[in-house]
């Protein structure tokens, strides 16, 4: 592993989606993920719930949401994206069609295929140490927003993305 872990947020209707993602970035690409769908733990409701994700985000290097039409419905995709923001954690969307990006989402890289998740492990596995260092030192935040802006920016070049 490379000490990498990618929380996966998505709505139930994209659970199939998911899995793939998470498949390929486990067994092609050895990336850690957390998928809720496969989380024994996730009994929980309400505020408890809310923590309990919180502190599962937080053993997470990044953030990759799946988007579809069904996304607008969900409570838990848009607050994920909040707190991966809020941490200043890298973050991407896969949007899986006939979704389109939402505008507030372009500001951050964007997967269209399983291609562009292979791009965006490899862009993970060169990056790594440097966020590796930025999230472990919570007292250099400008630091901290650099590598993510060089992991954003690094993903969104082999994404062909402004």
């Amino acid at each position: 592993m490379y000490g990498i872990k990618v929380f996966l947020s998505h709505k139930n209707e994209d659970s199939e989606v998911a899995g793939a993602i998470a498949y390929r970035l486990k067994t092609i690409h050895q990336i850690d993920v957390y998928l809720d769908v496969i989380d024994r733990n996730l009994e929980r409701s309400g505020p408890d719930l809310a923590e309990y994700i919180r502190a599962e985000m937080e053993k997470c290097t990044q953030l990759l949401a799946v988007i579809s039409t069904k996304t607008r419905e969900s409570q838990w995709v848009p607050w994920e994206i909040g707190v991966a923001t809020e941490k200043e954690r890298p973050l991407a969307s896969f949007v899986n069609p006939p979704a389109s990006v939402p505008e507030f989402l372009q500001k951050w890289p964007y997967l269209q295929s399983l291609s562009d998740v292979d791009k965006y492990a490899a862009v993970s596995k060169t990056t790594r140490v440097f966020l590796q260092d930025s999230l472990r030192k919570s007292t250099a935040p400008i630091a901290t927003r650099s590598a993510f802006r060089d992991f954003h920016r690094s993903l969104k070049s082999q994404l062909s993305q402004r």
